[in-house]
């Protein structure tokens, strides 16, 4: 899973960035003229994991993980249209984004903060880029959509009808993510990654003094932005960065001091799964314990095909448990001994916390 932080200057982006990473990437003026962006994979938080390999004492330990991406949008070109096509690019590859937006004031910021006047213009321009992909596409389709065979022609119409459909919709300042795209509708547009499609995270980036009204916030933000696949976090950005410097038990001190409940990596992967809708299942044993990544609704041979193609050709069936009912049964043995190791088909589809051993025909 890619996730991409994009942001006005100014906004916290890359120190954010470094909360999330524990990275150390520089912060400041620097960040708006940088050509490269800041990449960093980061191991998904995962207690059951943390569980799993207690029980198991395996030679290996593997979490899921995330690819952090943080751009740089240079001063002003959000509203002035001139965003490099090499930065959009970046964006486009995300999975989802992470849109950073200054909500605390800052004496080297003549501009008086205005986090969702901030989030508009950016947006805005996406809609703009977006609008573009369209309008070049059209005239492609218009020209050449006619050639080719009958599949292919009946594609070509299929895929100009919905752009036509999607166009009006935009240009209104609606992202396509509210557009209401059907399944073979979503399959059609895979190829563009348009911006507006993606799933967003709005994070409001405060400061220490707003801390006890971050739910608020949030609450307030979810009611301007509320479209699918959206959602809002508030978070203090250089707290949240100098927690990430801290060992477990100083961390622990400093959170409580200042109520904060958890820090933000755990919980801004966790809202970032729920928009992709995401989850995880696990693999366990003496060789490996190991967390999954899948989309809500994947099957058991799904499931199979993530660990390895030959365990989704040769699948015969899963033997499934969940974690919490693994643990309580202290072993695989154990748990098939109290008849709770279910024994499931092609079809089963796979649940958060589910660990899962694949038998399979070596054959096939």
């Amino acid at each position: 899973m890619q996730v991409t932080i994009v942001g006005l200057p100014g906004s916290g982006k890359t120190t954010v960035f470094n909360a999330l990473t524990g990275g150390h990437a520089e912060t400041g003026g620097f960040s708006g003229s940088r050509a490269a962006p800041n990449v960093s994979v980061v191991k998904v938080p995962d207690d059951r994991v943390d569980r799993l390999s207690a029980l198991f004492n395996p030679k290996k330990t593997t979490y899921a993980d995330v690819t952090y991406v943080d751009v740089a949008i240079p001063a002003g070109a959000a509203r002035e249209g001139t965003i490099n096509p090499d930065v959009l690019a970046l964006v486009r590859n995300a999975d989802a984004l992470l849109h950073l937006a200054r909500a605390f004031d800052d004496a080297a910021v003549t501009v008086p903060a205005d986090p969702w006047r901030d989030v508009d213009d950016l947006d805005l321009e996406f809609t703009v880029a977006d609008l573009s992909v369209i309008e070049k596409r059209l005239e492609k389709l218009t020209t050449q959509g006619r050639h080719g065979s009958q599949a292919e022609r009946d594609q070509a119409q299929r895929e100009e009808e919905l752009l036509r459909r999607i166009e009006p919709h935009l240009s209104d300042g609606r992202p396509i993510r509210s557009f209401g795209l059907t399944d073979d509708e979503e399959l059609l547009l895979r190829g563009y990654r348009f911006l507006t499609q993606k799933p967003v995270l709005v994070v409001l980036n405060i400061d220490e003094g707003r801390l006890p009204e971050a739910a608020t916030l949030e609450g307030q933000g979810r009611d301007r932005y509320g479209e699918p696949q959206t959602d809002v976090a508030a978070l203090a950005g250089k707290i949240e960065e100098e927690l990430g410097e801290l060992g477990a038990d100083d961390a622990r001190l400093f959170m409580d001091d200042l109520g904060i409940a958890e820090p933000s990596r755990g919980r801004i992967i966790r809202l970032t799964y729920d928009l992709l809708g995401l989850f995880s299942f696990f693999t366990a044993g003496e060789d490996e314990c190991r967390a999954w990544t899948l989309r809500r609704g994947a099957t058991a041979v799904e499931a199979a095909g993530a660990i390895h193609s030959d365990l989704a050709r040769g699948f015969i069936r899963a033997q499934v448990i969940g974690v919490d009912k693994l643990i309580g049964a202290g072993s695989m043995a154990e748990a098939r001994n109290r008849g709770i190791l279910r024994q499931e088909g092609k079809a089963y589809q796979v649940a958060d916390g589910d660990v899962i051993e694949v038998l399979f025909n070596v054959g096939r």
